[in-house]
Protein backbone atom coordinates (compact mmCIF):
# COMPACT_ATOMS: atom_id res chain seq x y z
CA UNK A 1 0.00 0.00 0.00
CA UNK A 2 1.15 3.39 -1.16
CA UNK A 3 2.28 5.86 2.11
CA UNK A 4 0.29 8.73 0.40
CA UNK A 5 -2.17 9.03 -2.82
CA UNK A 6 -3.78 11.85 -4.00
CA UNK A 7 -6.45 11.03 -6.76
CA UNK A 8 -7.56 13.80 -9.38
CA UNK A 9 -7.17 16.49 -6.20
CA UNK A 10 -8.03 20.09 -7.28
CA UNK A 11 -7.77 23.04 -4.73
CA UNK A 12 -10.09 26.22 -5.51
CA UNK A 13 -10.33 29.23 -3.79
CA UNK A 14 -13.18 31.87 -3.84
CA UNK A 15 -11.76 35.45 -4.38
CA UNK A 16 -14.95 36.80 -4.15
CA UNK A 17 -15.55 37.35 -8.27
CA UNK A 18 -13.25 35.17 -9.55
CA UNK A 19 -12.35 31.08 -7.98
CA UNK A 20 -9.19 30.84 -8.34
CA UNK A 21 -7.82 27.10 -9.06
CA UNK A 22 -4.21 26.21 -7.23
CA UNK A 23 -4.42 22.88 -7.99
CA UNK A 24 -6.02 20.85 -11.02
CA UNK A 25 -6.71 17.42 -11.38
CA UNK A 26 -3.50 16.10 -9.60
CA UNK A 27 -3.04 12.50 -8.97
CA UNK A 28 0.42 10.96 -7.49
CA UNK A 29 1.27 8.51 -5.21
CA UNK A 30 4.52 8.35 -2.50
CA UNK A 31 5.67 4.56 -1.66
CA UNK A 32 6.80 3.95 1.52
CA UNK A 33 10.32 4.70 1.66
CA UNK A 34 10.96 6.78 -1.33
CA UNK A 35 12.26 10.17 -1.42
CA UNK A 36 10.15 12.38 -3.67
CA UNK A 37 10.49 15.73 -4.80
CA UNK A 38 7.34 18.40 -6.07
CA UNK A 39 9.39 20.98 -8.15
CA UNK A 40 7.78 24.18 -10.00
CA UNK A 41 8.45 27.82 -10.14
CA UNK A 42 6.84 30.32 -7.78
CA UNK A 43 2.81 29.97 -8.24
CA UNK A 44 2.93 26.66 -9.60
CA UNK A 45 1.05 25.00 -7.05
CA UNK A 46 3.41 23.96 -4.87
CA UNK A 47 2.58 25.94 -1.31
CA UNK A 48 -1.01 24.37 -2.06
CA UNK A 49 0.30 20.98 -2.15
CA UNK A 50 2.30 20.67 0.51
CA UNK A 51 -0.84 22.41 2.48
CA UNK A 52 -2.91 20.00 1.51
CA UNK A 53 -0.30 16.54 1.96
CA UNK A 54 0.59 18.23 5.50
CA UNK A 55 -2.96 17.93 6.69
CA UNK A 56 -2.98 22.20 6.90
CA UNK A 57 -5.77 22.23 4.17
CA UNK A 58 -8.20 19.96 2.61
CA UNK A 59 -9.13 19.47 -1.18
CA UNK A 60 -12.45 20.84 -3.42
CA UNK A 61 -12.48 17.86 -4.88
CA UNK A 62 -10.92 14.19 -5.39
CA UNK A 63 -9.48 11.96 -2.67
CA UNK A 64 -6.19 11.81 -0.42
CA UNK A 65 -5.66 9.18 1.53
CA UNK A 66 -2.05 9.02 4.06
CA UNK A 67 -1.18 5.89 5.58
CA UNK A 68 -4.65 4.15 4.82
CA UNK A 69 -6.66 6.87 5.68
CA UNK A 70 -9.01 8.82 3.47
CA UNK A 71 -7.98 12.50 4.99
CA UNK A 72 -11.03 14.53 3.50
CA UNK A 73 -13.47 11.85 5.74
CA UNK A 74 -11.73 13.11 8.72
CA UNK A 75 -12.50 16.15 11.40
CA UNK A 76 -10.64 18.84 12.39
CA UNK A 77 -8.93 17.18 15.97
CA UNK A 78 -8.55 13.87 13.80
CA UNK A 79 -6.26 16.00 11.03
CA UNK A 80 -4.54 17.55 14.10
CA UNK A 81 -3.38 14.04 15.43
CA UNK A 82 -2.77 13.16 12.01
CA UNK A 83 -0.02 16.39 11.67
CA UNK A 84 1.50 15.38 15.33
CA UNK A 85 1.93 11.79 14.53
CA UNK A 86 1.97 10.73 11.36
CA UNK A 87 3.94 13.93 9.54
CA UNK A 88 7.19 15.62 10.30
CA UNK A 89 7.62 19.29 9.16
CA UNK A 90 10.83 20.64 8.24
CA UNK A 91 10.13 24.46 7.02
CA UNK A 92 12.79 26.82 5.44
CA UNK A 93 12.38 29.35 7.89
CA UNK A 94 13.37 26.49 10.80
CA UNK A 95 10.44 27.48 13.29
CA UNK A 96 12.48 26.81 15.97
CA UNK A 97 11.19 28.60 19.49
CA UNK A 98 14.01 31.49 20.44
CA UNK A 99 15.25 31.45 24.00
CA UNK A 100 14.82 27.99 23.83
CA UNK A 101 17.47 25.18 23.88
CA UNK A 102 18.08 22.53 20.75
CA UNK A 103 16.95 19.63 23.30
CA UNK A 104 14.00 21.47 24.37
CA UNK A 105 13.43 22.38 20.87
CA UNK A 106 13.11 18.58 19.27
CA UNK A 107 10.96 18.05 22.45
CA UNK A 108 8.48 19.95 21.96
CA UNK A 109 6.60 17.56 19.61
CA UNK A 110 6.13 15.05 22.70
CA UNK A 111 5.19 17.34 25.12
CA UNK A 112 1.58 17.80 22.80
CA UNK A 113 1.67 13.40 22.68
CA UNK A 114 1.82 13.43 26.53
CA UNK A 115 5.02 11.70 26.87
CA UNK A 116 6.68 11.63 29.83
CA UNK A 117 9.55 14.05 30.35
CA UNK A 118 12.58 11.92 30.62
CA UNK A 119 11.54 10.45 27.91
CA UNK A 120 11.34 12.98 25.82
CA UNK A 121 14.75 14.48 26.95
CA UNK A 122 15.86 11.00 26.22
CA UNK A 123 14.16 11.20 22.80
CA UNK A 124 15.49 14.42 21.39
CA UNK A 125 18.82 14.19 22.72
CA UNK A 126 19.17 10.74 20.31
CA UNK A 127 17.34 12.70 17.44
CA UNK A 128 20.05 15.58 17.97
CA UNK A 129 23.24 13.09 18.51
CA UNK A 130 21.83 11.19 15.26
CA UNK A 131 22.28 14.29 13.21
CA UNK A 132 25.96 15.59 14.60
CA UNK A 133 24.25 17.96 17.47
CA UNK A 134 25.33 15.59 20.65
CA UNK A 135 27.81 18.83 21.88
CA UNK A 136 25.00 21.54 21.27
CA UNK A 137 22.51 19.80 23.20
CA UNK A 138 21.83 23.18 25.71
CA UNK A 139 22.28 25.62 22.77
CA UNK A 140 19.85 28.48 21.64
CA UNK A 141 19.19 28.53 18.32
CA UNK A 142 20.87 32.29 18.16
CA UNK A 143 23.63 30.53 19.38
CA UNK A 144 23.16 28.47 16.30
CA UNK A 145 25.07 28.37 12.40
CA UNK A 146 21.91 28.93 10.17
CA UNK A 147 22.88 24.73 9.07
CA UNK A 148 22.68 23.66 12.22
CA UNK A 149 19.08 25.44 13.36
CA UNK A 150 17.78 23.55 10.08
CA UNK A 151 19.57 20.35 11.53
CA UNK A 152 17.32 20.91 15.21
CA UNK A 153 14.58 21.41 13.22
CA UNK A 154 15.24 18.27 11.11
CA UNK A 155 16.15 16.28 14.59
CA UNK A 156 12.23 17.78 15.72
CA UNK A 157 10.44 16.27 12.82
CA UNK A 158 12.04 12.98 13.38
CA UNK A 159 11.40 12.79 17.09
CA UNK A 160 8.01 11.31 16.77
CA UNK A 161 9.08 8.80 14.48
CA UNK A 162 6.86 10.08 12.13
CA UNK A 163 5.93 7.73 8.29
CA UNK A 164 6.60 10.98 6.74
CA UNK A 165 9.54 14.10 6.21
CA UNK A 166 7.79 16.99 4.64
CA UNK A 167 10.20 19.41 4.20
CA UNK A 168 9.70 22.96 2.17
CA UNK A 169 12.56 24.75 1.08
CA UNK A 170 14.77 23.19 3.42
CA UNK A 171 17.86 24.39 2.39
CA UNK A 172 16.50 27.88 0.86
CA UNK A 173 17.79 30.01 3.79
CA UNK A 174 21.37 28.23 3.69
CA UNK A 175 24.60 29.19 2.10
CA UNK A 176 25.26 26.84 -0.41
CA UNK A 177 27.57 24.51 1.64
CA UNK A 178 25.52 24.41 4.96
CA UNK A 179 22.50 23.50 1.84
CA UNK A 180 24.63 20.72 0.43
CA UNK A 181 25.29 19.07 4.15
CA UNK A 182 21.40 19.21 4.84
CA UNK A 183 20.68 17.60 1.44
CA UNK A 184 23.38 15.17 2.99
CA UNK A 185 21.62 14.42 5.87
CA UNK A 186 18.10 14.00 3.96
CA UNK A 187 19.65 11.70 1.69
CA UNK A 188 21.31 9.58 4.50
CA UNK A 189 17.72 9.70 6.38
CA UNK A 190 15.97 8.38 2.86
CA UNK A 191 18.74 5.66 2.88
CA UNK A 192 18.00 4.69 6.56
CA UNK A 193 14.60 3.78 5.70
CA UNK A 194 12.48 7.27 5.82
CA UNK A 195 10.11 8.69 3.12
CA UNK A 196 11.10 11.87 2.51
CA UNK A 197 9.11 14.69 0.04
CA UNK A 198 10.90 17.65 -0.80
CA UNK A 199 9.07 20.55 -1.72
CA UNK A 200 10.93 23.06 -3.74
CA UNK A 201 11.86 25.34 -6.99
CA UNK A 202 15.56 24.71 -6.78
CA UNK A 203 16.91 21.83 -9.49
CA UNK A 204 19.73 20.78 -7.16
CA UNK A 205 17.37 20.05 -4.28
CA UNK A 206 15.12 17.95 -6.64
CA UNK A 207 18.32 16.07 -7.98
CA UNK A 208 19.20 14.45 -4.28
CA UNK A 209 15.33 12.62 -4.64
CA UNK A 210 14.82 9.28 -6.58
CA UNK A 211 11.66 11.19 -8.27
CA UNK A 212 10.79 14.48 -9.18
CA UNK A 213 6.94 15.84 -9.67
CA UNK A 214 6.97 18.81 -11.98
CA UNK A 215 4.31 21.05 -11.29
CA UNK A 216 2.78 24.04 -13.39
CA UNK A 217 0.04 25.86 -12.93
CA UNK A 218 -1.45 23.80 -11.16
CA UNK A 219 -1.25 20.55 -12.71
CA UNK A 220 1.64 17.91 -12.95
CA UNK A 221 3.56 18.37 -16.00
CA UNK A 222 5.46 15.71 -15.78
CA UNK A 223 7.85 12.91 -13.64
CA UNK A 224 11.39 11.97 -13.97
CA UNK A 225 13.25 9.34 -11.92
CA UNK A 226 17.02 9.73 -11.17
CA UNK A 227 19.32 8.11 -13.20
Amino acid sequence: MSLLRLEHVGRDYDMGHVTVQALRDVSMTVERGEMVAIVGPSGSGKTTMMSIIGCLDRPTSGRYELDGRDVGALDDGALADIRSRTIGFVFQSYNLLPGTTALDNVATPLLYQGVPRRERQARAAAALERLGLGERLRHEPTELSGGEQQRVALARALVTNPALVLADEPTGNLPQHQGAEVLRLFQGLHEAGNTILLITHNPEVAAAAQRQIHLLDGAVAGEERAA
